[in-house]
């Protein structure tokens, strides 16, 4: 069984210590789609979504941004 990423993890402590700006900072430069996934996961099932509508958002949005094809791609 694949073991979750360390960066969701440390994200979701973030959260649940309540410092949410800083969980929105690190959102922000999420390392890839897995990981963001791995996140918003973690909050279904700790039951924390819907808790933060600006947590939420960012998710949703960052997830938009690093699925959305790139408009150029260098040579």
């Amino acid at each position: 069984m694949a073991r979750a990423s360390e960066w969701a993890e440390k994200v979701l402590a973030l959260l649940k210590g309540g410092n949410t700006a800083a969980s929105i900072a690190q959102i922000k430069v999420a390392p890839s789609v897995k990981d963001l996934k791995a996140l918003q996961t973690a909050m279904i099932v700790g039951r924390l979504t819907g808790r933060w509508k600006d947590v939420d958002a960012a998710v949703q949005d960052n997830l938009a941004l690093l699925s959305a094809p790139r408009l150029h791609r260098s040579p």
